[in-house]
């Protein structure tokens, strides 16, 4: 059996836009998705002992690499990620070609992503993909089960908890709090340096240029703003006196 696990770099503290090209800043450090690291941990959860393969797949810029090797690190098998100058400014559509395209290659059973990503919280790019792929997809999962070809998942709702059996291959978003990741030992940072790294372009998985970065994206972001005012505000510096501040603040706009 083969799992893939898609995982994405994502920038690390507070998040700038770049307003000279109207996308996130991504010059900065970067870090393994921590959404995806749950993913990463259910593979290995569900490889136990058992002969599966797990792979990570990502997309993006060549430092990238970092956060595929802290999931080798963690336990994955081998890695795989596709950089490409042109891949640069990517919407969801065009990395949901991108991504699919280079599952396709693996012919994985079973995919899994993180429920979302921490820098753009879209929340629907294993729809994209799993759409592309012609695969069932569920999402908010909690608890994964694999079975006789099947799999069977919890689902968490806003009403409560959904159970879902659905046949494999399949894809799957799982939810943060289906498990709490592992720390990479020391002997697994070692061996990761060992592990298959394959790095491809867009050509090796069959992208033309005009599918994949701003070319291939449907959408546009035509400017950026700054946030609205406020408005009036009164900073309380508390000197003891602060509730009796805030009661008066209150009463003057006679909301006591």
């Amino acid at each position: 059996m083969k799992i893939a696990v898609c995982v994405k770099h994502v920038p690390e503290g507070q998040s700038r836009l770049d307003p000279a090209s109207k996308r996130l800043d991504r010059s900065g450090e970067g870090a393994l998705n921590h959404f995806d690291a749950n993913a990463v941990e259910e593979a290995l959860r569900l490889k136990g002992e058992s002969d599966t393969e797990v792979v990570v797949v990502s997309l993006g810029p060549a430092k990238a690499a970092d956060s595929l090797r802290k999931a080798l690190a963690m336990g994955a098998d081998r890695a795989v990620l596709v950089s490409d100058d042109g891949a640069v400014g990517s919407d969801l559509v065009a990395t949901s070609k991108a991504l699919a395209k280079a599952l396709e290659r693996e012919s994985a059973d079973l995919v899994l992503f993180g429920q979302q990503a921490s820098d753009g919280d879209g929340a629907v790019l294993w729809a994209a993909v799993a759409e592309r792929l012609h695969r069932p997809v569920v999402s908010q999962v909690t608890e994964l089960t694999l079975q006789d070809g099947s799999l069977r998942v919890k689902r968490q709702t806003e009403f409560g908890y959904d159970v879902i059996e659905a046949p494999l291959p399949a894809v799957i978003a799982v939810s943060d709090a289906i498990n709490e990741p592992r720390y990479p030992s020391l002997k697994g940072i070692m061996g990761a340096k060992k592990k298959p790294f394959e790095t491809l372009s867009l050509a090796d998985i069959g992208v033309d240029a005009g599918e994949a970065g701003e070319a291939g994206s449907k959408t546009e972001v035509l400017a950026l703003g700054e946030p609205p005012s406020r408005g009036d505000a009164r900073k309380i510096e508390d000197d003891g006196s602060a509730a009796q501040q805030i009661f008066d603040f209150l009463a003057e706009k006679r909301l006591v």
